[in-house]
């Protein structure tokens, strides 16, 4: 089977006016259709960087990315932005919601067509799959940080990625709520079928992924 993203050398050189930072080394990197990885390591190893690389947002300095064969860093920027909205789900540590807008109109910010029947009826089936369907109409402030998490998660699902790249989304959460969210990543995995990437500091949550990548100072060590 071929890797649906692979990685192939790939090195990335942060450079100022007066020094030069290697933020990742010659990483080989293969993700199935349907892995669960994480990635872990100390603060500054570069796993953001990866994180960033694999979805379309940061070229590397050297090395390729290929999904489906194809090397993504090779597109136009128009036709990069559309593979995102397309193929890519991204859930930061932080939630990224517009505080003046609900939970449902902040999932709907990145649709297509968001004003459409069909796209709302998508919406609330996809938070009911999550829920917090009884949290439609609330606003960020009324939410905990488990529900925000959830909301996020929810604008990365609305167009059905194949791959859901997680940068530490349990870092602002306590231990229940973390839980909470590592199994939904854990369900989306095995009910949907998504590719999921978790950047963590937590190696007891990493622990509960399928497969582990141990990343310091921008070299996969293991």
């Amino acid at each position: 089977m071929k890797p649906l993203i692979e990685l192939n050398s790939v090195s990335k050189t942060y450079q100022s006016s007066r020094e030069s930072v290697k933020a990742l080394i010659e990483i080989n990197l293969k993700l199935n259709q349907g892995d669960y990885v994480s990635i872990v390591g100390p603060s500054g190893a570069g796993k953001s960087t990866l994180l960033h690389i694999i979805g379309g947002l940061d070229a590397p300095s050297r090395g390729s990315v290929l999904f489906r064969d194809k090397n993504i860093y090779r597109l136009r920027d128009k036709e990069i932005s559309l593979w995102r909205r397309h193929h890519i789900g991204f859930v930061f540590q932080f939630y990224h919601l517009i505080e003046e807008l609900n939970a449902l109109e902040n999932v709907a910010l990145v649709l297509d067509f968001p004003g459409k029947e069909s796209s709302l009826k998508k919406i609330e089936e996809l938070l009911q799959y999550l829920g917090i369907e009884d949290r439609k109409t609330f606003f960020p402030s009324q939410l905990s940080g488990g529900e925000k998490q959830k909301v996020a998660i929810a604008r990365a699902l609305v167009n059905d990625p194949e791959i859901v790249l997680c940068d530490e989304p349990t870092g602002n959460l306590d231990k229940e709520s973390q839980e909470k969210v590592v199994d939904l990543l854990e369900r989306l995995n095995k009910d949907k079928g998504k590719t999921i990437v978790l950047v963590t500091h937590n190696t007891e949550l990493a622990r509960r992924a399928g497969r582990n990548a141990v990343i310091k100072e921008g070299r996969v060590v293991q």
